[in-house]
């Protein structure tokens, strides 16, 4: 019930509709009860050939609470139905909001099939938490109060077999099954979630599945995903019918034990014969309020299975943010960084990817990182992006604690260039207006020309992710929107890594022309143009081991040099 508390928060914001939701259904169930028990009170009366007037008034009675009985259900599902949706809405907003701030870093913990699954369907699955768990009991016990009340006036046996069928059908027959349907509701939703992801996968991977000729694999593994979720459901299904069944069967009994209570009363005298087919009927009618309570397990279950998961995702990264009061970070120089004594390793992994990473970067100076793969270069750029959390040590821009600024104050004052970089369906000019507002199409045309994609038109297309472009356009065409940002931090990881040697050397030119005061790190493999640089870090296994200039570096010949001796050996044939 914890994790229930941000639903139902979201739902309070909703008060007019609850109150009105359980204001009409009490008053579209007491009706309905009062209906049944007139009729029958006017079947009996009429085989004792009353006045016409009696009847008159009896028949314009059941009218009435007939007309009152049907416009109330209607309110009622008009306001629930609305009040719902308007949940569903802020909750959506609520959970947005919430998750937000945690991305990319998100991504590093939960496969995107089960992020889907969380956030499209748990949010669906709490449509149920209003409609079915939170407002039908406050309606039933107000209902059932008033009906045992009434009833008592003409029988305190029948009002008892009343209590004792409430308590049976709306207490301890669902609590039983609540219990039972815990582990079926975990399961279901597990094996949901384990499908959503490998259907994301599959389409994901489909063309490389297919040119390694894996597709049918993946397509066994896919419908043994699927027979499964199908076999839970099925079961889950399976246990709700039973449920109401169960339900409906005690709830038919308890009328035949005042059927033959009432007999035997009227027979002893000490009940009119005249009320006995109205007290059935109102034990009939108002046990049919009773039967959401057999599914109410079920929705009660699934929701806070659906809460739970929900807040899972945002409840430790949440709880980090709100620890400290964050502060914008601007700044109109090139910002300093530090790194001090940073150790940090992914969500879920056991291996340590930083190890006491300690570097001192100037103000205006330009920082390259090398190394071999996994050492660690690509990941302690995304550390100075606040993409992540450090495990220990701590992250210092302009002499602030990466932790305290805003993440995304950070982001508008940084030129960003990744390995992957996202494009979005439509042209290249919506692609390079990302950079910031007011660009004009001089500025593109500009800074395509610069990155050697001046045949590129304005209004050419951009399939998704890019598709239509080449590894090495994708790569010029991000540079060409971090040269349109133009911000005084340049945080560049493999930028040119599928450009050939000549392109690359005048995007470099281009790209230290236009940061010549600003602060640029970049991450790299190749060793080539390197001379320009105030600073080269050499990392290996997630440790600094070398520091210094490139002639510095050469002269000692240490890790570096014996790196740029391979490289020259390789592509220069030296």
């Amino acid at each position: 019930m914890k994790d229930l508390k941000m639903v139902i928060n979201v739902l309070l914001v909703e008060k007019k509709d609850i109150i009105l939701s359980i204001i009409c259904g009490f008053i579209a169930g007491i009706t309905a009860v009062a209906l049944f028990s007139a009729s029958g009170y006017l079947i009996s009366k009429a085989a004792l050939a009353p006045p016409i007037y009696t009847l008159m008034i009896l028949v314009a009675s059941v009218k009435m609470l007939g007309i009152i009985s049907a416009l109330s259900r209607y309110g009622e599902r008009y306001y629930s139905h609305r009040g719902t949706f308007t949940m569903l809405s802020n909750l959506r907003v609520s959970f947005y909001e919430k998750i937000e701030p945690l991305a990319p870093g998100i991504f590093g913990k939960y496969r995107s099939g089960d992020l889907l699954a969380r956030i499209v369907g748990d949010v669906e699955a709490l449509q149920n938490f209003f409609l079915r768990v939170f407002y039908p009991p406050i309606v039933l016990l107000l209902i059932f109060f008033c009906t045992i009340f009434f009833t008592s006036f003409f029988s305190f046996e029948v009002a008892l077999i009343l209590f004792v069928g409430y308590l049976l059908t709306t207490v301890l027959v669902p609590s039983y099954f609540a219990l039972r349907q815990r582990k079926i509701d975990r399961r279901v939703r597990g094996s949901r979630a384990e499908l959503s992801t490998e259907v994301t996968e599959f389409l994901y991977g489909f063309r490389d599945l297919k040119i390694y000729q894996q597709l049918e694999g993946k397509q066994k593994q896919l419908s043994k995903s699927s027979a499964v979720y199908m076999q839970e459901q099925e079961q889950e299904s399976v246990h709700n019918l039973f449920s109401q069944a169960t339900n409906t069967f005690l709830s038919l009994m308890v009328t035949v034990c005042v059927l033959a209570i009432g007999a035997y009363l009227v027979v002893k005298g000490e009940l009119d014969g005249i009320y006995l087919a109205m007290l059935v009927m109102v034990s009939l009618t108002v046990f049919e309020n009773t039967t959401p309570m057999a599914i109410f397990p079920s929705h009660l279950q699934d929701s806070k299975l659906a809460a739970s998961r929900l807040v899972s995702v945002v409840r430790n990264e949440s709880a980090a943010i709100k620890m400290k009061k964050q502060e914008n970070f601007q700044t109109d120089l090139s910002p300093k960084i530090e790194v001090k004594n940073v150790r940090f390793t992914y969500p879920n992994e056991s291996r340590l990817t930083l190890e006491n990473v300690s570097i001192n970067l100037e103000s205006g100076t330009k920082t390259a990182i090398v190394g071999p793969s996994g050492s660690g270069k690509s990941t302690l750029l995304q550390l100075m992006l606040n993409l992540y959390y450090v495990d220990e040590g701590e992250i210092l821009l302009n002499n602030t604690p990466i932790n305290d600024l805003l993440k995304e104050s950070i982001w508008e004052n940084t030129n960003v260039v990744l390995q992957t970089n996202h494009f979005f369906y439509g042209t290249i000019r919506d692609n390079l207006k990302l950079a910031k507002d007011g660009l004009n199409d001089y500025d593109m045309q500009e800074a395509l020309a610069k990155v050697d994609l001046g045949h590129f038109k304005l209004d050419d297309s951009v399939l998704e992710k890019g598709e239509n472009l080449s590894g090495g356009e994708k790569q010029r065409l991000a540079i060409a929107r971090a040269m349109l940002k133009n911000a005084p931090l340049w945080l560049l990881d493999e930028p040119t890594s599928s450009v050939d040697a000549l392109t690359e050397a005048e995007i470099y030119q281009h790209i230290f022309d236009i940061a010549s005061e600003d602060t640029l790190v970049l991450v790299s493999h190749r060793l080539t143009g390197l001379e320009k640089m105030d600073q080269i870090i050499v990392m290996d296994h997630g440790k600094i081991i070398e520091t210094g200039n490139f002639q510095s570096l050469m002269e000692s010949k240490g890790y570096f040099y014996e790196m740029k001796m391979i490289e020259q050996n390789v592509f220069l044939g030296v």
